[in-house]
Formats: structure tokens, C-alpha cells, sequence
């Protein structure tokens, strides 16, 4: 069902338009729409790189030798010889008495603006103060912050040095933390006392005392005071005094390749991966995403739903590279916050969760006269999420229905401003992405369901895992099944028009009777039914070719999982999606565990059914809730 077309006019005034025609007389040859550049991307994939460098004016202090190596993915290496600095780039456009970050508090405080002037000098004088206390390129900051103006100055100022941020959010407990930053060995720790959260005031001087006794390498603590006025731990640098210094701006000029920040996948079993993300990759994905897919422009504004632990959140910060500003709200999403806080600021792109946009409300009167794009991440966006969008928040705002990952510190796949809206679809292929649905057998395909592979590199994907000098880990983790080709995890459609049906990841996929199924399709389906707060679906192979395929199900409050619910699910699946998706049993349970950034954790489940140990199926510590990972493991205890 198309839902939304765009108009000739949109297109025409559009900032992928304005590239277009700019390429267009570049290359000497015309580009219609959105499909001639995909075609032409990646069949002339360094000329297109060396595009956006142009177009945007990537400001290399050294030239580049070579656009790539030839080398096989994972050792392709980008501009060779090329030197630059993220943080260089992020800071050169806005003008200075311009709002560069809006931060927002839930309860309606008024917003704290930070302008392009303050933003540079506070860079400014953390950068110096890392390099007093002995910061040098390639050392670690890690920090561990809400989603305030403090997490976007220190990534910015220890970029600015060309040492390597990492950055968890203060969700996270100890455990979940130290499993991360401790990989990183890291020289400084920059941390605040606390966070908000369903109108509470959360406090984390307990876990944050205990991050600096099991992080021995850290050498100096930043302390900042946010959520309590009390005094300062000992042996702490207060936040105010690190950036109220007068110093020059200065960044050091690194390698393309040289790492700019380490981002952590889940880690639902062992430690988790750290994947290390290039200053100049960054740069380049930034000013495509942010800048031909988000189309911002410098003075409009930026807000994503996020927090500092997941990709969300480093994804958001292109939007500095074209002067656009962001907006940083510290907060849970609970009632009509998020919409709010977007009219309130007066938001032009909002990027959110698919879950967030499911549990929504909004109040009357808001005033969303600025806001022409909605993008969606995550997870798929269920198909009443579409009509809930166009019906609450406007008829003109395109929906855009997003897949990435924290792999890639981007997208593989999106709409344009070409590309009508489709409920239940993305719109295609971005730029530069050379991916493709194969079959087991290796071989594309169109119109049925296969693995999502990206077979041609891309500037942002990882140069590295960490702690994986002879590329083993990165190997094994994307590279595995097709040599050279990346393979990221996802089942995926691509259809005939080009758009695409991202159906869930592959390792938590159902195989019933020789037919592959999607979790994502699941629910799509039981989560629109009012009667459901949330489910779950696994599928365990049994001996003699045999499957069983399990439904979980939280009901919502005040219901009951009986009978009639029973056969409302069972109707409802064999009628909106086919006879192999009914299950063969259907369990009330209490919750869904999560992992820390919010996934469903289908493939622990799985494993605990399928006779594995607790602590061998997940890491407790990257659970949300781990008495309901710990219901689950008592029940596949009970059927053995």
C-alpha cells in the first residue's frame, strides 16, 4: 500500500536534488532520480566517494594517494595518505551566535541552548586540558553520560586530540560497563553522578565509585555534577573547570583510517565486540547520511530519540557537519514526550526507534509546522506505525523506515526523496551500498527472502575489531560464509521495484518445513492487538528432523492469556501472514528480556531451549532484566 508520494516540487527543492544536478554537470551525463545514482554509485564506486568528498569539501590537510586499496574486505583501506580530523569538520560550518545543541530534560524544563561559539570553545579547552594531563593520539577516553551537550564535547574534544572515545550510558550497570570500557584501557574517564527516568532522579555515584576502582588504567576523572548538587568525589576534576579555559583551537591532522571511536554490539554471550570506526569513514558517512538522506541544511535541526550506547546517537552528530544543530533530550519516552519535545524545538528530521513511535501518544495543539521527515531505526516499523505517523503527526512528513547498524555507524538501506512510502517497505538502497538478498547458495534474488550482503566495501564500515590485530574476529563475525562478502546478519526481500521488507535477524530466523521465517513478521502482526503487550517467537530444532516453534506471550495489563486469546492469535497470524507462522504452542510470560540496547533476545531464548546453561546462553550482565532472561531458564529446564 502506497501511503505518501512525494511532490515535484519537494523533489526539485530537495538537497539530493541539488547534488544531482551538480553531478550531473560534473559527469557530464544526466541523473534523473535516485535509481541512476544507486546504478552508477556502485558500478563506479571510487568516483562516487571522491563525489562526496568534492561536493562537500571534506577538508584533507594531506592528499590521498589512492581512493582504496585493493584489498579484499576486511583489510580495504580509504584514501591512503589522506590526513584530516573529524571533530575539524563537525565544527567548521554554523555561525557562531547560531543554536548548535538544544538540550531537553523531560519535564518540560525549558531546553539549555549551547551555540556554535560555545560549543568551539568548550572543545577548545577540554582538548587542551586532555592534552595537559597527558592525552596523546590513539590514547582512550571513556566516558559514561546521559545524552547532554557534556557526551557530545568530550567525543568532539578527544577527537580533536586523535585519541578514541567510548562513551555507555548511565542505564547501564557496572558489569555491563566495565565489559566494555575495560577493553579499552583508558587514560581518562569522564562521568556524570546520574540521569532521569519516568520522572525520577536516578542515582549512579555507586557504580561510578566502582568504575574507577575496576578501571585501573585511568589515570585522571572527570566529575560532572548533573543530576545532584552535592560535593564532588575525591581525587576528582570538576566538568566546569575542563571547559571554562581560553585556549586556542587545535586538531590533530590523522591518518583517513586512523580510529575516532569504538562502538559496542550487544554482547549477548562473552565479552562484547568493540568495533572501531575511522575519523575519515565517519566523515564521509556523515555528510551522505546527514546530508542526501536526512537533507539537512545549515540552521534546521536535528532530533534523536537516543541514548549514548547506541549508534543512534554517534549517527545524529553528521548533522554538525552541515551546520544543522541537534537536539539532546535526557529522558524516558513515556507519553507524548518525544512529540512534544519535537514541536517544542521546532524539529525539522526526527530519528527514532520503531518501538518508540508503537508506544506514542500525543497531545492536541502541537505545532509540527517544521517537521518534514521521520525517520525509524531498530527494528521494522510495524505497518500501523506507518498510519499512526501520517494520521497524529502530519500527512506530509515522509516516513522513513531505516536499516544499519551499529556495524556500520549507518544505513545499508533507507528512503529518498524519490521513493513513494510503502507501509511496511523501505524505500531502497542507499547510495554507495552495493547490497543484495543472496541465497544459500550464493546466488541473488529478487522477490524472496535471502541474506542481506553488502559485496563491495564501504568508508564506514569497521577498520577494525578491537583487540583483533590479525582480523580473525572481524573475519569470522561478517565474513564467514562468503569470503570477501559481508554478510550482516539480516534475512531481507529485496522486490522487483526495488524497495525492501527487512524480516529479521538471520541467526534468530524460523526454518519451518524448508520455509524461512521471519521474527520481525511475528511481530508486525501480535503487537498491533491491543490484548498484547509484547511477544516473543523462537524456533528449536528437536531430534528426528522435528521443530518446535514457541510463542511468548506478555499480555497487556488486565489481560488474560486464555483460550480466546489463544485463538485470536492463531486466526490472526494464519489470516495476515500464512499456516506455517501458527505456533506450536503459545506460553503467557511474564516479560521479554532485552538487551541493553533494546533488542529482543530471540537467539539466548533459543539457546536455553535447546538444552544450554544459563551463563553459557547469554551474559547476564547485557540483559535489561535478567530475572525475566532467568523465567526463561527455568522454563526450558522444566520441558527437559
Amino acid at each position: 500500500m502506497t501511503l505518501w508520494r512525494p511532490t515535484a516540487a519537494r523533489i526539485e527543492g530537495s538537497a539530493l536534488r541539488e547534488y544531482l544536478d551538480w553531478l550531473a554537470e560534473r559527469e557530464g551525463r544526466p541523473f534523473a532520480d535516485h535509481d541512476a545514482l544507486w546504478a552508477w554509485s556502485v558500478a563506479d564506486l571510487d568516483r562516487f566517494w571522491t563525489s562526496i568528498v568534492d561536493y562537500y569539501g571534506v577538508g584533507f590537510s594531506a592528499p590521498w594517494s589512492e581512493v582504496r586499496t585493493p584489498d579484499p574486505m576486511p583489510r580495504t583501506r580509504w584514501f591512503t595518505g589522506a590526513r584530516l580530523n573529524w571533530a575539524e569538520q563537525a565544527l567548521r560550518r554554523g555561525a557562531d551566535t547560531d543554536v548548535a545543541l538544544l538540550c531537553v530534560r523531560e519535564g518540560g524544563a525549558p531546553p539549555r541552548d549551547v551555540t556554535w561559539a560555545a560549543l568551539r570553545r568548550s572543545v577548545a579547552a577540554l582538548a587542551a586540558w586532555l592534552r595537559a594531563v597527558g592525552v596523546r593520539p590513539g590514547d582512550r577516553v571513556c566516558a559514561y553520560l546521559p545524552n547532554t551537550e557534556h557526551a557530545v564535547i568530550g567525543l568532539l574534544a578527544t577527537a580533536a586530540v586523535g585519541a578514541v572515545w567510548s562513551c555507555c550510558p548511565p542505564d547501564f550497570g557496572a558489569e555491563g560497563t566495565i565489559g566494555r570500557l575495560a577493553q579499552l584501557e583508558p587514560t581518562v574517564l569522564i562521568a556524570a553522578d546520574g540521569y532521569h527516568w519516568n520522572g525520577r532522579v536516578v542515582d549512579r555515584a555507586d557504580v561510578v565509585a566502582t568504575l574507577r576502582d575496576r578501571l585501573p588504567t585511568v589515570r585522571a576523572f572527570v566529575h560532572v555534577p548533573y543530576a545532584f548538587v552535592r560535593p564532588a568525589p575525591p581525587d576528582s576534576v570538576a566538568w566546569a573547570d575542563v571547559v571554562s579555559g581560553d585556549a586556542a583551537p587545535e586538531f590533530a591532522q590523522v591518518e583517513f583510517s586512523h580510529p575516532l571511536w569504538v562502538l559496542f554490539t550487544s554482547g549477548t554471550t562473552g565479552l562484547p565486540k568493540g568495533l572501531v570506526h575511522g575519523h575519515g569513514g565517519i566523515a564521509l558517512q556523515g555528510h551522505l547520511w546527514a546530508g542526501l538522506y536526512a537533507g539537512l541544511r545549515e540552521g534546521e535541526r536535528m532530533f534523536a530519540f537516543t541514548s549514548t550506547g547506541w549508534a543512534l546517537w554517534n549517527m545524529q552528530l553528521g548533522a554538525l557537519l552541515h551546520g544543522a544543530s541537534i537536539v539532546l533530550y535526557e529522558g524516558s519516552p513515556r507519553g507524548s514526550a518525544v512529540w512534544e519535545t519535537a514541536a517544542r524545538t521546532g524539529t525539522d528530521v526526527m530519528l527514532l526507534g520503531a518501538a518508540v513511535v508503537t508506544a506514542s501518544t500525543t497531545e492536541p495543539g502541537l505545532d509540527f509546522g517544521r517537521l518534514r521527515h521521520v525517520m525509524v531505526s531498530g527494528s521494522a516499523l510495524p505497518a500501523a506505525g506507518y498510519h499512526w505517523i501520517r494520521d497524529n503527526i502530519g500527512a506530509d512528513v515522509r516516513i522513513d523506515s531505516t536499516s544499519g547498524g551499529t556495524d556500520v555507524s549507518g544505513s545499508f538501506v533507507g528512503a529518498n526523496e524519490y521513493a513513494p512510502v510503502q507501509v511496511g517497505r523501505i524505500g531502497g538502497r542507499l547510495a554507495g551500498v552495493d547490497c543484495a538478498a543472496w541465497s544459500e547458495e550464493g546466488e541473488p534474488v529478487v522477490d524472496e527472502v535471502g541474506d542481506l550482503v553488502v559485496t563491495q566495501p564501504m568508508p564506514s564500515m569497521p577498520v577494525s575489531l578491537w583487540n583483533d590485530p590479525d582480523f580473525a574476529r572481524y573475519t569470522e563475525t561478517y565474513f564467514d560464509t562468503w569470503p570477501g562478502v559481508w554478510r550482516h546478519g539480516d534475512f531481507v526481500t529485496l522486490h522487483a521495484d526495488g524497495s525492501l521488507t527487512i524480516h529479521g535477524r538471520s541467526d534468530s530466523t524460523l526454518n519451518r518445513q524448508g520455509v524461512r521465517l521471519g521474527t520481525a513478521d511475528f511481530y508486525d502482526v501480535l503487537e498491533t492487538l491491543p490484548e498484547i503487550s509484547e511477544s516473543l517467537v523462537v524456533g528449536v530444532d528437536q531430534p528426528d528432523d522435528g521443530y518446535w516453534l514457541g510463542l511468548f506471550v506478555v499480555p497487556a495489563p488486565g489481560v488474560t492469556l486464555d483460550s480466546a486469546l489463544k485463538d485470536t492469535i492463531v486466526s490472526t497470524l494464519r489470516a495476515r501472514l500464512t499456516a506455517r507462522h501458527v505456533p506450536d504452542e503459545i506460553v503467557e510470560a511474564p516479560a521479554v528480556p532485552h538487551t541493553l540496547s533494546g533488542k529482543k533476545m530471540e537467539v539466548p531464548v533459543k539457546k536455553l531451549l535447546a538444552g544450554r546453561a544459563l551463563e553459557k546462553a547469554a551474559n547476564i550482565a547485557s540483559v535489561d532484566d535478567p530475572d525475566a532472561l532467568r523465567w526463561y531458564a527455568d522454563f526450558a529446564a522444566s520441558r527437559r
